[in-house]
């Protein structure tokens, strides 16, 4: 027969009514309900005004000396389970506030510390200057990271082992044109001789009444490009070229490309470089055609919209194709001369990396390895582009893109979880795939809670080394770019091949303050901890090694920065 605990011990207030309903223990029949637990077997406490339920139902409420009354009329059995019970409860409790201050876990807590702040007692309305006691337990988390790197040292070497620096296998040209026939059809073979960027008259069918970005899909999805698109409408009738009773308008491609990486200050480059008066950038800094809007990305996880025609994407150099217009059709050979040195650049840091779109659209992939890159269709219609790429330490550039691109909940404890996290991601990957299958696995990528494939230059590097030449290529530190402005443009106005700038126009270029540089509230959340520097630079090294190999300069290993 079962035998339970069914007791109810009531205090109320002074001066109330009080009442004790059958307190024994025994087979529960023929007793009377309990009118405050309706003949529930339960038991409620009150902490911190709190319900909490074990066993059976003791509602605590203060009343004097007679607390004890109702607790001795149970037996002495059932005292002591109530006693266990209450052991038990108290166990629990505090297992989980040594949980979640210590992190060395009695019994496992359901919640991830990561989200909170480091310290429990560090509010919201807690005074920035009244940190001490935060600082001492950051301390102590970085103490317990240290404890954690044997075994995260063990997945970078697992890591380490299994990589290799393959050559891929290039698409034949057919093979590309059957990925993307219309970019073909539109964009021709050759280009005009007389102008240094890639251009060519392409007529234009549309009326004087037609608003030739009516259905750009730049407009249609991003109400902040409207007002450059109003200036492009103002501009655009001035310059049609009539012949043999049509209308042509020329079509241009950049000459050149700032391929990446993000988060390296390639926006602080765009922003000087374009202060240079034979410098015309697209109208949109980072338009991400080739990379996310060609295959109608906009965000991966909002997934696939409308593909961006590639008509959309030339209507954004239409501003530089006006003035190199005028400079063919110039009458004066000064005039020529001064507007065929114009060249147009386009700076997405996405070029050089990004290829998450393929496994929606390229399906005969090799090994898990994408058959068709970026690269390869660039190429295909521009050989002879000139590319930049600036880079960082990788190890600083993935903390900068975390502060960067985290929403909420920033702290070097997070960063460093979600690097250990993506580590071992990384790792589960590379036990099954090749290098390059992981680096370009769209899945990974996007479970990844920081983008460690970001700063993997070499295997990005090498398989654009694979379609272009060497010298096609400028590759900077953002830290010589920071410690000499100067000297970093000169060497860029020497690989395009700028003319001087007055040292009016030099001072203002060189001078003007770094932009894009970090937020002060990212600022504020201080360094990465010690550990996981280090952790990142174990990660880190081959891959650095292997790019310092291919430029023949050891400053590419980042050994010391």
């Amino acid at each position: 027969m079962r035998h339970c605990i069914n007791c109810c011990i009531q205090l109320l207030p002074d001066g109330a009514h009080k009442h004790q309903v059958n307190c024994r223990g025994g087979p529960h029949h023929g007793h009377q309900a309990c009118p405050t637990c309706k003949g529930e077997n339960k038991i409620l406490f009150r902490v911190d005004s709190k319900q909490m339920n074990l066993l059976a139902v003791l509602e605590v409420r203060t009343e004097g000396n007679e607390n004890w009354g109702g607790f001795m009329c149970f037996k002495k059995g059932k005292r002591c389970s109530l006693v266990f019970g209450l052991i038990i409860m108290t166990l629990v409790m505090a297992s989980y506030i040594l949980s979640g201050a210590h992190q060395e876990l009695l019994i496992s807590s359901p919640f991830h510390y990561g989200g909170f702040p480091s310290n429990p007692s560090l509010m919201d309305s807690e005074n920035p200057s009244d940190t001490k006691e935060h600082h001492h337990q950051s301390s102590v988390n970085n103490i317990s990271y240290v404890k954690d790197y044997p075994s995260i040292k063990l997945i970078i070497n697992s890591i380490t082992a299994r990589i290799e620096f393959t050559t891929r296998q290039l698409p034949d040209l057919e093979d590309l044109k059957k990925q993307e026939l219309h970019m073909f059809s539109v964009i021709p073979n050759k280009f005009l001789p007389n102008s240094k960027s890639p251009c060519w008259y392409e007529e234009f069918s549309g009326r004087n009444t037609t608003d030739p970005y009516l259905t750009n899909s730049y407009v249609l999805y991003s109400k902040r490009f409207r007002s450059t698109f109003d200036a492009l409408r103002k501009a655009f009738w001035g310059h049609l070229a009539p012949a043999h009773g049509k209308h042509f308008r020329l079509r241009c491609l950049p000459h050149f490309y700032i391929i990446g990486q993000p988060k390296c200050g390639t926006t602080d480059l765009y922003d000087r470089l374009r202060l240079h008066p034979e410098v015309k950038f697209s109208a949109i800094k980072e338009p991400h055609w080739w990379t996310r809007k060609r295959f109608g990305i906009v965000r991966l996880r909002d997934g696939l919209r409308d593909r961006y025609p590639v008509e959309d994407y030339l209507d954004l150099f239409d501003l530089a194709a006006h003035q190199i217009h005028q400079g063919l059709q110039a009458s004066s050979a000064k005039e020529q001369s001064k507007m065929n040195t114009i060249i147009i650049g386009e700076a997405s840091a996405s070029t050089m990396w990004d290829n998450n779109a393929w496994t929606f659209f390229y399906d005969n992939s090799t090994d898990g390895e994408p058959p068709f890159l970026t690269q390869d269709f660039i190429h295909a219609f521009q050989p002879n582009a000139k590319l930049i790429v600036m880079l960082r330490d990788p190890v600083e550039r993935l903390y900068s893109d975390y502060l960067y691109f985290a929403s909420s909940n920033k702290s070097a404890d997070d960063f460093h979880e979600k690097v250990t996290e993506a580590l071992q991601l990384f790792e589960n990957c590379m036990l099954d795939y090749s290098l390059r299958a992981c680096v370009y696995n769209n899945t990974l990528n996007n479970a990844m809670p920081v983008r460690l494939q970001v700063g993997l230059y070499a295997v990005y590097l090498l398989d654009w080394l694979s379609v272009f030449d060497k010298q096609q290529f400028l590759i900077l530190r953002l830290e010589d770019h920071a410690s000499n402005v100067k000297y970093t443009m000169h060497k860029v106005f020497q690989f395009l091949n700028l003319g001087p700038l007055s040292e009016k126009q030099e001072a203002l270029m060189t001078k003007s303050p770094a932009s894009n540089a970090r937020r002060p509230e990212d600022r504020n959340l201080g360094p990465m901890w010690p550990i996981t520097q280090k952790i990142l630079r174990d990660f880190y090294r081959p891959f650095n090694a292997r790019l310092a190999q291919v430029l023949a300069d050891e400053a590419f290993a980042w050994k010391t920065t």
